[in-house]
């Protein structure tokens, strides 16, 4: 992996990234512990995942706590805050990354649960630790962003629109956090190589991934996009609290 953030530029600053044990998440964290950041590691069941980057991103020198949290669990929640509160006083950067509903075995309204309303809980429950100056990035898939306008695969429709929902309801908070002085920002990516997500879409409908890179061109990976992600908690805001990675020539504009 590149450096993607500049050596020494979040010195002092504190970074949460839920779902930062593996994939996405963990590049993503792994980028601000690099720029200077103490960072928080969450997981919701591999914590010896979870310990081992953190002994890596400790030997850059910054501190890195581990959190196991479930976030559609309030009593959890406010456990993992606590915990940061104790270790960093405050937190300057929360990124929403942890999302789900494919998983066998889970009750209907899973999906709901943890990508709209274990996300406004997340939200609410760090709020009192953040303070001006500070972001919230919500990380989102095209085929979530674009479901109101573009059909998705049968397979992920559930887990798009109520990850679209979790998009729309976090947006509703973006004037009252731009009063506290808190900028929100939504990423959303198309298809990317090497998830969990898209293993399992790929695997329930064969050929879907290479469909979609044909018709794409290019398809980031794990690390191209947590550097998309990464870059959003400094860069500025665009008006439309949006940044789009990949391309998006096949998906129908919001009306």
């Amino acid at each position: 992996m590149t450096q993607i953030l500049e050596a020494g530029s979040l010195a002092g600053q504190r970074a949460l990234v839920t779902g930062s044990s593996r994939g996405v998440g963990a590049d993503t964290v792994r980028y601000f512990a690099e720029a200077g950041a103490n960072v928080v590691v969450n997981f919701r069941n591999k914590a010896p995942r979870a310990e081992k980057l953190a002994a890596q991103l400790r030997e850059l020198g910054v501190e890195a706590l581990v959190q196991g949290a479930d976030l559609t669990d309030p009593a959890s929640l406010a456990g993992m805050m606590d915990a940061v509160k104790e270790a960093f006083g405050g937190l300057d950067i929360l990124v929403l990354n942890a999302s789900g509903g494919m998983e066998s075995g889970m009750a209907e309204d899973y999906a709901l649960k943890l990508n709209r309303d274990a996300q406004l809980a997340v939200l609410d429950a760090a709020l009192p630790l953040m303070g001006e100056g500070s972001r919230v990035v919500f990380v989102t898939s095209h085929q979530a962003h674009f479901i109101h306008t573009t059909p998705t695969m049968p397979e992920y429709e559930p887990v798009a629109r109520s990850k679209r929902a979790g998009e729309d309801a976090l947006r509703e908070r973006i004037a009252d956090l731009k009063a506290r002085g808190i900028d929100l920002i939504v990423v959303s990516g198309d298809m990317i190589e090497g998830t969990v997500t898209a293993t399992l879409l790929n695997r329930m409908n064969p050929g879907a991934l290479e469909d979609r890179r044909a018709q794409a061109g290019k398809l980031y990976n794990v690390a191209e996009f947590a550097a998309e992600v990464a870059l959003a908690a400094v860069e500025p805001v665009p008006s439309d609290n949006t940044r789009l990675v990949g391309d998006v020539s096949s998906f129908g504009v919001e009306a």
